[in-house]
């Protein structure tokens, strides 16, 4: 029987092994939008965990720490049953937002995934972000590196989105900060892929973060497709605004 394990390695590096399950996998048998986010939400929590800053520790502190937006390149997604880790580390922040980063890799050493993430410390109480030198709970990194992805960013919207899709946001989509988790927009955007690219092989996947949905808000996810550009374009709004950005760029 496999054994996986978590670990900091000598470059201090989390290292978060794990396999690509049947349910993780989507009907192309290869790892799912929601379930690469869920493994990377997963590995940057368990990482603060092994550091001594659980969630429980970091609302101790009245610190609450928020993914922004992620950036991925995929140079081969993971299968089905496929053994993986994934490194993954923080970065020198910048003012505003905390910066980690994200390596999976096959058990022997094939690069799969790059990519690169912002995240907010934010006040629960205030609901106030919080500037990354006041974020004081662990020595602030000054590493930085290369990274085979975009950069996360600003994503621009075209004139010519129409509706893709729509859902009610249920009680299953929450998580414990009371909103809907951030792996599940990954699941967002799946769904509102247009049948025509449920195939195409995915180079990059960027999202944005903008305002969390809640419990019984409806997202309308509209899009729209640059054949020249081999780019797809989704945006989420509910009736308070935008939720979610979205690009995906195939070959």
């Amino acid at each position: 029987m496999a054994e996986y394990r978590q670990f900091h390695d000598a470059d201090n590096k989390f290292n978060f092994q794990t396999m690509v399950y049947f349910c993780e996998a989507n009907d192309n048998k290869t790892l799912s939008f929601y379930d690469l986010l869920k493994i990377s939400s997963d590995g940057a929590v368990e990482d603060y965990n092994q550091l001594g800053m659980s969630r429980d520790v970091l609302l101790e502190n009245h610190y609450a720490i928020l993914v922004s937006r992620v950036s991925y390149r995929f140079h081969r997604m993971p299968r089905e049953n496929e053994a993986i880790v994934l490194k993954t580390w923080e970065e020198k922040p910048e003012p505003l937002q905390l910066v980690r980063a994200y390596e999976f890799e096959s058990m022997t050493g094939e690069k799969l995934i790059s990519g690169i993430s912002s995240w907010l410390a934010v006040e629960p109480e205030k609901h106030r972000i919080v500037p990354t030198k006041n974020f004081t709970m662990r020595a602030a990194p000054d590493l930085v590196t290369e990274h085979d992805c975009l950069k996360y960013g600003k994503i621009a919207h075209p004139e010519n989105l129409t509706l893709f899709d729509e859902r009610v946001i249920k009680y299953s989509d929450l998580d414990g900060n009371g909103h809907t988790n951030n792996a599940r927009y990954g699941a967002f955007v799946a769904d509102a892929l247009p049948e025509n690219l449920r195939r195409v092989r995915f180079t990059d996947f960027r999202l944005n973060y903008a305002k969390e949905a809640m419990l019984g808000q409806k997202v309308s996810v509209y899009g729209a497709v640059d054949e020249n550009a081999k780019k797809l374009t989704l945006i989420g709004k509910t009736e308070e605004g935008i939720s979610f950005e979205a690009e995906l760029f195939w070959k």
